[in-house]
């Protein structure tokens, strides 16, 4: 065990934990430094409507995985992702809630690409009202990020 900050789990913010089929998944604090010190590309793969209407990271690359009407594939993301991401360079993905960001760093890693999945997403895990954004995410952990 490394040393570093720790959740209310017990699990430390700062390291990788393994994951099948990409490079693993990172807290959204690790992100922050590896994108911030240029060590990784953060892509948010959550639609264009979701950035504009729950907020979105300044220079963060914007390539949706899946967007509106009827959250079709998006046919562009291939092409999208090796313009963002130099080859063999790292990527964090985020999205809503850490699930859409798997499957963008599943298709990063057959791509060539070193892809992470960062925790908790954007807004985090809902609470008992089904409401987000009071239970992690990036958003509620204080890391960078904009309305509108």
């Amino acid at each position: 065990m490394g040393s570093g900050r720790q959740d209310a789990d017990g699990a430390c913010l700062l390291q990788v934990q393994p994951a099948q089929g990409y490079a693993g998944n990172v807290s959204p604090e690790l992100a922050c430094q590896w994108w911030q010190a240029g060590q990784a590309v953060l892509i948010d793969v959550r639609s264009d409507a979701e950035r504009e209407w729950v907020g979105f990271v300044p220079g963060a690359v914007a390539l949706a995985w899946k967007q509106w009407p009827g959250m079709a594939m998006n046919p562009q993301f291939d092409e999208g992702l090796q313009a963002a991401v130099p080859a063999g360079g790292k990527a964090v993905m985020l999205c809503r809630s850490g699930v859409r960001s798997i499957a963008a760093a599943k298709r990063a890693t057959e791509l060539g690409l070193e892809a992470y999945n960062i925790l908790e997403g954007f807004e985090g895990d809902p609470d008992a009202e089904a409401h987000r954004g009071t239970r992690g995410g990036w958003r509620f952990r204080g890391l960078p990020w904009r309305q509108g």
